[in-house]
């Protein structure tokens, strides 16, 4: 399999997790395996280099060996800051961002959205019933747009992606891969099925 050179994979751990009663989501494991490894192992399959934006227990994602970026803007402000945080860290031109609670994105998730972009300078999931604009691919060239963005006291990611001139892609035909985990229950449930 040819990994993409042209776009970083970024795994999104930098969240407060308040449904999971503020564990760090990330390092829940699912089949004896952290969430967050299973997105940046998934990742890793499909693009040369990862990164994971975490806030927490930084040191504990660096033992992974990957680079870890902290958000640049304090509290935790949601995935936009941690957007813009590797924006404002990494070099390179696309970055594909995506959820660490959702362990089973698909294999083609990186081909098909970049193959299916049409010159848009950001372009995420739709699985038919909603939006998941936290795993997207977006251009560096959006960076000014998200930084003012975000000083504006804005916070909503499918606004941004949607005022940015972004559009969805359609992956219906795998509806099941973006289920993502947000309570203990549902963690549990994922246990029982695997």
């Amino acid at each position: 399999m040819i990994l993409d050179s042209a776009i970083t994979g970024v795994v999104l751990a930098g969240g407060k997790a308040r449904r999971m009663g503020g564990a760090d989501k990330g390092l829940l494991e699912l089949d004896g395996k952290p969430l967050w490894r299973h997105v940046a192992d998934a990742l890793a399959l499909q693009v040369e280099t990862v990164v994971v934006n975490a806030n927490r227990h930084q040191d504990i994602y660096q033992q992974s060996g990957l680079k870890v970026i902290p958000d640049s803007l304090p509290d935790f402000p949601g995935p936009l800051a941690g957007m813009l945080s590797v924006f404002l860290q990494l070099a390179g031109d696309w970055f594909l961002f995506c959820p660490c609670d959702m362990p089973y994105i698909p294999h083609n998730l990186v081909a098909r959205l970049a193959e299916q972009r049409q010159n848009a300078p950001v372009v995420w999931v739709h699985d038919g019933e909603r939006d998941h604009p936290t795993i997207a691919l977006m251009h560096r060239a959006m960076q000014p747009l998200l930084q003012e963005y975000l000083q504006a006291g804005e916070r909503r990611v499918m606004v941004f992606m949607r005022q940015a001139g972004g559009h969805a892609i359609d992956f219906s035909d795998h509806k099941d891969a973006f289920v993502n985990v947000n309570t203990p229950e549902e963690l549990a449930r994922w246990q029982d099925k695997s």
